[in-house]
């Protein structure tokens, strides 16, 4: 069984990734390069909304894959503050 330690630096790949890189332009460009819960244009990332869970893969979608409407832009302060008090929901799919 794969523990946690190794699937986060599976998934630290999975951001690595040139099709992550693209789509985080993409959602940047549309949110007008700011955060869409502060205003802040520094140290923008994009967080997901919610995950996939895709029950015939046993594994969840690549970051890459999610319709633009789950994605927005956050600070860094904004999404750390957002994942320490809210959990992201999982849909399976």
């Amino acid at each position: 069984m794969v523990n946690r330690e190794e699937k986060l630096k599976d998934y630290g790949k999975l951001l690595s990734d040139v099709r992550w890189k693209s789509k985080t332009l993409e959602i940047k460009e549309r949110d007008k390069n700011k955060c869409k819960n502060c205003g802040e244009r520094k140290y923008l990332q994009v967080h997901h909304r919610q995950y996939h869970y895709v029950t015939s893969l046993g594994r969840f979608k690549h970051p890459w894959d999610y319709p633009n409407d789950l994605l927005i832009t956050l600070c860094k302060k904004c999404h750390d503050s957002g994942h320490s008090k809210y959990k992201v929901p999982t849909k399976k799919i």
